[in-house]
Order: C-alpha cells, then sequence, then structure tokens
C-alpha cells in the first residue's frame, strides 16, 4: 500500500493526512474484495525497514493502527471477515499487540475473507524465524535435517495453512517486492499501477484483476502441459 506520504505532499498535507486516508481505504478495499469473492487480502502495513522513519511518523502510524482495530471490528463482523496479522509484532508497544491480539480473537470464528495485515514484517524475516524453529527442532531430535522440505518450509511460514498469493498488487508506481512475501511469491502474478494507494479506488482493483484474468500461469511448465492438467481436474 504505497504512497501515503506521496499523495499527502502533493496536496501540500502532512505526511499523516495520507496515513489517515490511506486507513480509510483499507475498509474500502476490503469490502469491495470481500464483494468479488476474494479469499485472503493480506495488507503491508508496517515493515521492518519502516522503524528508520522519522520517531513521531511511527508513533503516529501506531495510535493510527490502534484507532483501525477497533473501527475494524465493526467492517469484519458485517462481512464476516477474519482478522490476523503476519510479521512479528513483538517489538510493538503493549497497548498495540493488546488492542491487535484481541481484534484478532473477536474475529477467530468468522469464516469469510480473511483480512491479514503485515506488521513488522520482513519476508527474510520470516524465513530466518522459520528456519531458527527447524533448526532448533533438528538440534533437539524432533525432526531429521533431510526432512525438511518446501512443504514443510510452507507450512511453517506466517502464512502457515493459507494457499500463496495469486496476484500481487503494488501501488504508487514502484515496481519490486520489496521483502514481501518473497517464499509464497514464487509464481504470483504482479501488477504495478502509478496510483497512490489512498487514491485506489475499485475501479483500479478490477483492472488489477482483469490483468491477472488475461494471463496464462503456467508453474514453469508448458501451455500443453497446463491444459492438460486442467482437463483433469475439471472432468
Amino acid at each position: 500500500m504505497d504512497g501515503n506520504g506521496r499523495w499527502a505532499k502533493s496536496r501540500g498535507l502532512p505526511r499523516i493526512f495520507g496515513h489517515r486516508e490511506g486507513a480509510r481505504n483499507v475498509t474500502r478495499t476490503t469490502i469491495a474484495c470481500v464483494n468479488r469473492g476474494i479469499e485472503i487480502l493480506t495488507l503491508y502495513g508496517f515493515s521492518t525497514e519502516n522503524w528508520s522513519r522519522p520517531t513521531r511518523e511511527v508513533e503516529l502510524l501506531f495510535k493510527l493502527l490502534k484507532v483501525y482495530t477497533h473501527v475494524g471490528r465493526r467492517l469484519c463482523r458485517e462481512n464476516n471477515v477474519r482478522f490476523r496479522t503476519i510479521g512479528n509484532i513483538s517489538r510493538f508497544p503493549e497497548f498495540l499487540r493488546v488492542a491487535l491480539t484481541d481484534f484478532e480473537r473477536v474475529t477467530a470464528h468468522h469464516s469469510g475473507m480473511i483480512l491479514q495485515l503485515a506488521l513488522n514484517y520482513s519476508a527474510r524475516d520470516e524465513m530466518t524465524r522459520t528456519f531458527q524453529k527447524l533448526a532448533g527442532q533438528v538440534a533437539s531430535g524432533r525432526l531429521r535435517a533431510e526432512d525438511i522440505n518446501e512443504s514443510l518450509i510452507h507450512d511453517n511460514l506466517d502464512t502457515e495453512g493459507q494457499c500463496d498469493p495469486d496476484l500481487i498488487v503494488r501501488t504508487s508506481g514502484e515496481c519490486r517486492l520489496s521483502n514481501y512475501l518473497l517464499w509464497q511469491a514464487a509464481y504470483s502474478e504482479l501488477y504495478f499501477t502509478p496510483v497512490h494507494w489512498p487514491e485506489f479506488s475499485e475501479e483500479e482493483l478490477d483492472r488489477a484483476i482483469e490483468s491477472f484474468l488475461g494471463r496464462e500461469r503456467r508453474f514453469g511448465q508448458t501451455g500443453e502441459q497446463m491444459k492438460r492438467v486442467n482437463d483433469e481436474i475439471f472432468q
């Protein structure tokens, strides 16, 4: 969700105004994704690199996120959305950790779309924590090194139990992943738009989906191989 600060600067406003409008767009985009039958929406809310931003901006981001944990409850209740986080929130202030944990708890029984915020997240940190966890199991004798495979690593990531993302969208014209879901994005389709996040509309979401639907996903195979697989699945 890139471009909050640039959106505000272009209007002569402080950066925090961009973050506030960006937070409002989380609500709008969540509803739009629910209405389109999307099963999991993951939003990159705060990266491990964002700690390098001015202290005042980080503090305001935390307060804004705390407000969203309350505002978002109604959104999740009315749309049967389950909220969860990925990343390592242990570094966050206690008031925010408590609010996020409670938000997850009160929506845990919802069976609709998963709204997932990546907070204090980086893909490299996620993979490092996963490898350390598996290494610890090997050291304790609970796991053999030769039993570690892609499936086991996948099942120990923060996104445990979820399918890999079909589509990754980045706003504001930046054309890179910036340490986001690197393991999971191995075969994701990528869509880059110059639109800043606060202005990312339903129409732009539909353009991203339309672009995705027009692509041939082969996962390293030929088109003919994938056609045979699909024919077998849908026979």
